[in-house]
């Protein structure tokens, strides 16, 4: 009950401790219980990796942003369609005011809002049907020609660019076009698209018209054989049949680009007279 740690004895006989033992002794601290063990946590922070540091050498000062998977994947895939692929370009002019007022009287009393978008991927998908050399691919022995337009449509996510796809594009309607476009962008934003929904298609849209370009090419998506870019609306002076001789119009400006191993160039220029045909009289989408 002193403290004294006895273990060896006192110093008179027979280990009998003594006065002075008491007197010199170190007393010993009791013993304390030991300490509780925090609960480990339900979920530890992943730690998030340091930006890249800058670096300082002769050309000046930069920072190296290393490669992801897609990354890798989307400069693979372009570069082969640039070297392998034969391009060729065709652009048209397209009136869309007769689409711009259907679309506004359908929203009118929809309740989930069709875009522009929503409306080239039918339009795409019923001149594909019309002119089905465009909906092929090129193979080392056959040219595969599709019954079905899936068309796949270029998004921008954080990580890259990606391509999900509408399937069956021909026989769905607007108001399906446009449900399935929503998922797939939500999938894409989160990174939880599954590999079928984006790996494939016969057809690619890349709309960069909402951004402000007017007019631009885009590289085809292989092993397809074309792609259209789509630039922005545009209001326009055009020839008209009344008392001034023009009136003003909304355009926008599309360039199909095509494989020329596939798609010879008035093949390419029919598919676009029916994509114009459908869009400046949406009416026969509908049909």
């Amino acid at each position: 009950s002193s403290g004294i740690n006895a273990e060896y004895g006192g110093s008179g006989p027979d280990g009998v401790i003594r006065a002075v033992d008491i007197e010199n002794a170190t007393p010993v601290a009791p013993a304390s219980a030991p300490a509780p063990t925090a609960p480990a946590p339900e979920h530890v922070p992943v730690a998030t990796p340091p930006a890249p540091a800058p670096v300082v050498s002769a050309d000046g000062e930069y920072v190296e942003i290393p490669l992801t998977g897609m990354r890798k994947a989307i400069a693979k895939r372009l570069t082969q369609s640039k070297q392998e692929v034969p391009h060729y370009y065709l652009t048209v002019e397209i009136g869309l005011d007769a689409l711009m007022a259907t679309r506004s009287e359908l929203n009118s009393t929809a309740p989930s809002k069709l875009s522009v978008t929503d409306f080239l991927i039918k339009a795409c998908s019923k001149a594909l049907v019309d002119v089905p050399q465009v909906n092929s691919q090129w193979g080392d022995t056959a040219i595969r020609q599709y019954t079905n337009a899936d068309i796949s449509v270029a998004v921008a996510t954080d990580s890259g660019l990606i391509t999900p796809i509408v399937f069956g594009a021909n026989t769905k309607g607007l108001k399906k076009i446009n449900g399935d476009m929503a998922s797939l962008k939500e999938k894409a934003s989160a990174g939880k698209l599954q590999p079928h929904e984006f790996q494939g298609g016969t057809f690619t849209i890349s709309n960069l018209g909402m951004m402000g370009v007017q007019e631009f090419t885009a590289v085809i998506n292989p092993p397809q054989s074309a792609i259209l870019a789509v630039g922005a609306p545009q209001k326009k002076l055009v020839p008209a049949n009344n008392e001034q001789g023009f009136e003003v119009s909304t355009v926008m400006s599309v360039t199909l680009s095509c494989d020329h191993r596939v798609v010879d160039g008035a093949v390419g220029a029919k598919w676009l007279q029916a994509l114009k045909r459908y869009l400046e009289k949406p009416i026969n989408l509908l049909l």
